[in-house]
């Protein structure tokens, strides 16, 4: 295991190295300059140069860029040119209820992508499997931001069970923080949900094909046992690779779902940066949510090769 993630880590390096160039890159060709927008729309064409000039803008692009990345291998990610404050702070505040976000989201992809996985593989009854097709298709059809609107009007105008945003910290009050959590995180549950059951029901129907499940049907062998034990194993390691690309997704999506349900994440902290040019803040942000990435896929192929031992073999 260990020299499969030996091989493994300088493929990851390269990616960060090759995203970190293009995040500085295509923010440069951005319009707008965080100068500017610093010094007002009356400032003079000397205090502007000023203010350039104190924020490292008038360097060279590849000076910039590597004071850039110094920064970022020491530690040091700087301070905010435009919103205020240390950047890492500011990601550090927001990537709690990101996180938080993300992991409730997963959490919820892998119940409901379970479930419809096993219910669409071994229902026997047509307007189960209906049904099963009815609800993935639809949580793949509708976007979040109306799946979203959807579920505050049902859930906190009509029903009133639930809040329709905001966040309450789990670690701070679990009762009220789960009944904030529910609504965003089901909203960017559903797409994945609906991936993870189709790649989990089409595995587990070619596992329950193989001869060697007819045989132990044909020998008595109960179906539940024949499902947990041997058909939902051989179906999982395509379903981990999965797992692995999805949680990149529900980060991606996070930043959606956060302008829906006002949920105070690193969606927020991203929107704001962008709309002033905040370099320092949109840099480290972009190349975090690429790094979690690349962690995540290294997990999954560890997880991967744990479950399948060719793998490791080869």
């Amino acid at each position: 295991m260990r020299s499969h993630l030996l091989r493994r880590l300088p493929s990851a390096a390269l990616v960060l190295l090759l995203a970190s160039f293009l995040v500085f890159a295509v923010l440069r060709l951005v319009p707008g300059d965080p100068a500017t927008t610093l010094a007002g729309p009356d400032a003079s064409e000397a205090t502007v140069a000023a203010i350039r000039d104190r924020l490292g803008l008038d360097e060279p692009l590849p000076v910039q860029y590597a004071a850039w990345i110094g920064a970022l291998v020491t530690g040091d990610l700087g301070p905010s040119y435009v919103i205020g404050g240390e950047v890492a702070d500011l990601i550090g505040d927001g990537l709690g209820a990101t996180v938080e976000l993300t992991l409730g989201a997963l959490l919820f992809a892998l119940l409901l992508g379970g479930v419809l996985g096993i219910l669409g593989a071994t229902a026997r009854r047509g307007w189960t499997r209906a049904a099963v097709r009815a609800v993935t298709a639809g949580a793949l059809a509708v976007p979040p931001f109306v799946t979203g609107v959807l579920l505050v009007l049902l859930f906190s105008v009509t029903l009133g069970v639930l809040p329709p945003g905001g966040r309450v910290p789990l670690l701070t009050a679990p009762d009220l923080g789960v009944q904030y959590l529910l609504l965003p995180a089901l909203c960017l549950a559903l797409p994945s949900a609906a991936v993870l059951g189709r790649y989990l029901q089409e595995g587990l129907r070619q596992a329950l094909a193989e001869d060697y499940v007819l045989t132990a049907t044909a020998a008595g062998i109960a179906p539940r046992r024949l499902l947990w034990r041997h058909a939902l194993p051989n179906a999982l390691p395509p379903v981990v690779t999965l797992v692995g690309i999805q949680t990149g997704h529900l980060l991606g999506g996070a930043v959606l779902v956060e302008a829906i349900f006002a949920w105070p994440g690193l969606g927020q902290l991203a929107e704001q940066a962008l709309n002033r040019r905040d370099y320092p803040v949109v840099q480290d942000l972009l190349l975090l949510l690429v790094a979690v990435f690349v962690v995540v896929q290294l997990l999954t192929d560890l997880a991967y090769a744990w479950l399948d031992p060719r793998i490791r073999w080869e």
